[in-house]
């Protein structure tokens, strides 16, 4: 397990590295600036019209708040991810309890391969997007820190892409 930790710790590096080193090299960094100071990043996510615009927080992930049955919940993108995926805690909040034996599911996730109970959600909102009948699986809280916005809602969006260091979301 300790090796898993190391290994999810790696790739979570990694990753951060990878998305800042795509920043540098998209063409929105070939300009030039003359003051040394950059400006923070923003951390809320703008919604026009039928698209969402999610900047990259601090350790280069893209957040933003969305809301099941009414119920507010965060996600962190996740275009490597196949379906949206919900710790236990979280989906409790509005009504999902698998019971054990629901978790019959095999997935593999970074930390390696776990037991899921697939769900299916009514309707997630992210900014002003709606998706609805969205495939998802509950895992156990320690298998899952954080909600994932999986391709099973990505997928049923006009497009999705990443451009300039932020993550572009359109209906």
């Amino acid at each position: 397990m300790r090796n898993l930790m190391i290994l999810a710790a790696v790739l979570v590096g990694l990753g951060t590295y990878m998305a800042q080193m795509a920043d540098k090299m998209s063409p929105a960094s070939a300009s030039v600036s003359t003051s040394p100071q950059k400006a923070p990043l923003q951390t809320v996510a703008q919604a026009s019209g039928r698209s969402l615009d999610i900047p990259r927080d601090a350790r280069g992930h893209f957040q933003a708040d969305g809301r099941i049955d009414g119920q507010r919940i965060n996600f962190m993108v996740d275009t490597g991810a196949s379906l949206v995926a919900l710790n236990e805690k979280s989906a409790a909040r509005f009504g999902l309890r698998p019971s054990r034996s629901d978790y019959n599911a095999t997935v593999t996730t970074a930390n390696g391969t776990i037991k899921a109970a697939r769900t299916r959600l009514a309707m997630i909102e992210l900014g002003g997007l709606v998706v609805r009948d969205v495939d998802a699986v509950v895992l156990p809280d320690e298998a899952l820190s954080e909600n994932l916005l999986g391709l099973s809602f990505l997928s049923k969006l006009k497009r999705f892409e990443y451009a300039n260091g932020r993550m572009v979301l359109e209906q």
